[in-house]
């Protein structure tokens, strides 16, 4: 069963996620957490990996003295799972009534809801 993370954790997640390379660094997202304006301390970084090696979403291979992290859930099953958990403990597992709250509730821009539209017409024509 895929965790929930936090905040911080989600944040160091789609750093990896993001990162072109098959692996990515201490450095790498030391920088990238900088750059996002959500630096921390060193010690506070190797806390929160090692949390996300505890729960299974990342592997550290060490080099040297350096680790390298790859990912073990993509970016896409995560959201799979927290959508699915979300759509249960909101709506109780209906679908429609998460789309028509977002579609009454003015949440979708005119671009958003086309998009939808045609997604929906697309997976009517693959039955």
């Amino acid at each position: 069963m895929v965790q929930q993370l936090s905040d911080t954790e989600l944040e160091i997640m789609k750093i990896v996620w993001e990162n072109p390379q098959e692996v990515t660094l201490f450095p790498y997202i030391m920088d990238e957490l900088a750059a996002r304006g959500k630096s921390c301390q060193k010690n506070t970084l190797i806390v929160l990996l090692s949390r996300l090696m505890n729960k299974g979403f990342l592997r550290a291979k060490k080099i040297g003295r350096r680790n390298e992290y790859t990912t073990l859930i993509t970016e896409t099953e995560y959201q799979t799972v927290q959508t699915k958990n979300f759509l249960n403990k909101i709506y109780e597992g209906n679908v429609t009534g998460l789309v028509s709250n977002l579609i009454s509730g003015d949440l979708l821009t005119d671009e958003e809801y086309a998009e939808l539209k045609k997604l929906l017409e697309k997976g009517k024509e693959t039955q």
